[in-house]
């Protein structure tokens, strides 16, 4: 019985010593871990103190287990003070292990924090750039000898400059619903043909004036889709974009699109913007599509932009299924590559028997003949843009400046004089929703049952459903587009089209 104990106790102390001998291993990696931390020579030293106690702890533990006759408290007393060691070096593992996490974290947020500094510095100036050129145009443009010539070239440079301002204002609008979640596609029958076609029309001058060659090829077997073209004509707008930017005159742009395969009923397409122009840095490729980056350099220190562009196109991109890589060099130039798979929809066929575009392409002019609208606007200068848009389309007009007006003039009027009621959303005294939902209260059923269409900035998903359940019939958004006005008017007054 003796022997057994003497043996277990001889045991229990060897098990210790090994403990130890990974305990003091554990250390020595862990003072190498600190010694970044520590400060100063005698710092680092002191790492070292309980090292050397450790290894004098373990040459106790040899000396008697090997030496001496240790009983079982002895053997206990130096097996649980291995534990304790491995326990507490542990505790100083985890706690060092969520300090470095905490100062990753900080250096991140330091590095985010600074990031987008530099991105609100960038929009301070790059916002003031457009706005000091349609003040200054315009000042120029009501100046009393400015000829016909010169008021039409001021005009040109007013509506490029706004169209740039309202660029840089959608960037940041859309950044901030990627970021929250809130982005959501739209997609409708779309002509490839015809969104090619459009971004050559949209950049053929641009690229002259700057001296580049502008470059557009398309191998299409079907070219009518089912996709969002507002958000794929985004995507175009902001690779051509750059290109036109980034690349010195006398260079080279290409967009090209090529369907590469698919079946009857999915067609897988490449899109591909290339330019000869500054291209990029090996360090600034790898972020490039991460908000609110720009590359820092004298060649693009006076180019404006969000620094938000391509994180909102890999956004797109990715949202509607597909895929984006970038190729680049310093002085070589970029070329930005898409893949995407579209759902295939029929197209026409012309007298010929020819493939033609989606039926959905067409822009058919509305039968407006005894049509009036009522239209609620506070803002003057958004009421005469509409004025004049739904006047040249062929509608009779009536204006009201708030939506309690609004609800006066139609009641005043009665029923079957109005078509549809154009509503702004955020309006003085009484605001679209409370109009439309007073509209819908009022007594005589034909009245509060006119179609009501929203005609205002708020263009989010949310804005839309809180329309619906206002009891509004459909949605403009503003900037007005033509096109999209006239579909809308078609189909909530079911107009025939000429």
């Amino acid at each position: 019985m003796r022997t057994h104990l003497e043996l277990l106790c001889r045991l229990l102390v060897f098990a210790g010593s090994a403990l130890m001998v990974r305990n003091i291993i554990r250390y020595y990696g862990f003072t190498k871990r600190m010694r970044w931390m520590a400060e100063g020579r005698k710092n680092r030293l002191a790492l070292y103190v309980p090292l050397m106690l450790l290894l004098s702890f373990l040459a106790g533990y040899l000396a008697t287990g090997l030496l001496g006759s240790p009983g079982l408290v002895t053997a206990f007393i130096l097996f649980g003070g291995s534990v304790f060691v491995l326990i507490i070096l542990s505790i100083m593992y985890y706690i060092v292990d969520q300090v470095a996490e905490n100062e990753r974290q900080l250096f991140e947020a330091r590095e985010a924090g600074k990031a987008k500094t530099a991105f609100f510095f960038n929009m301070s100036h790059d916002l003031r750039t457009p706005m000091n050129a349609i003040l200054g145009y315009t000042q120029l443009a009501r100046n009393p000898g400015t000829t016909e010539g010169q008021m039409r070239a001021y005009l040109d440079k007013i509506h490029a400059s706004g169209q740039h301002l309202l660029a840089l204002i959608n960037d940041v609008l859309e950044m901030s619903r990627i970021e929250n979640g809130k982005l959501e596609l739209n997609p409708g029958p779309t002509d490839l043909r015809a969104v090619l076609r459009e971004a050559e029309d949209l950049f053929t001058e641009q690229m002259r004036e700057k001296q580049l060659r502008f470059l557009v090829r398309q191998e299409l077997r079907h070219s009518c889709v089912l996709c969002d073209k507002s958000r794929l004509n985004r995507v175009l707008l902001n690779l051509l974009s750059n290109a036109l930017k980034f690349t010195p005159a006398g260079g080279e742009v290409e967009l090209s699109l090529v369907q590469t395969g698919g079946d009857e009923t999915v067609g897988r397409y490449e899109l591909k913007v290339r330019d000869t122009g500054i291209g990029m840095s090996e360090e600034f490729a790898e972020k490039v599509f991460e908000a609110f980056e720009r590359e820092r350099s004298s060649t693009v220190s006076g180019i404006q932009g969000t620094g938000l562009g391509m994180a909102i196109t890999k956004s797109l991109v990715e949202l509607m299924g597909g895929s984006i890589r970038l190729e680049t060099a310093r002085n070589e130039g970029s070329t930005f590559t898409i893949l995407l798979d579209l759902p295939l929809l029929p197209e026409t066929k012309n007298a010929d028997g020819e493939t033609g575009a989606c039926p959905c392409e067409s822009s058919p002019r509305p039968d407006t003949a005894g049509h009036r609208l009522l239209l609620a606007e506070d803002n003057s200068i958004n009421r005469e843009i509409a004025t004049l848009i739904l006047s040249e389309i062929g509608f009779t007009l009536d204006t009201a400046e708030n939506g309690r007006e609004a609800l006066e003039l139609l009641q005043k009027a009665g029923s079957g004089v109005y078509s549809a009621v154009l509503m702004d959303v955020q309006m003085p005294e009484m605001d679209g929703y409370e109009a439309t939902r007073a509209i819908r209260a009022l007594p005589d059923p034909a009245l509060a049952s006119i179609p009501v269409i929203a005609m205002t900035a708020n263009a989010f998903s949310e804005d839309v459903q809180a329309e619906r359940e206002a009891g509004m019939n459909a949605h403009i958004s503003k900037p007005l587009d033509v096109r999209e006005m006239i579909q809308t008017l078609i189909q909530v007054l079911n107009l025939k089209t000429k």
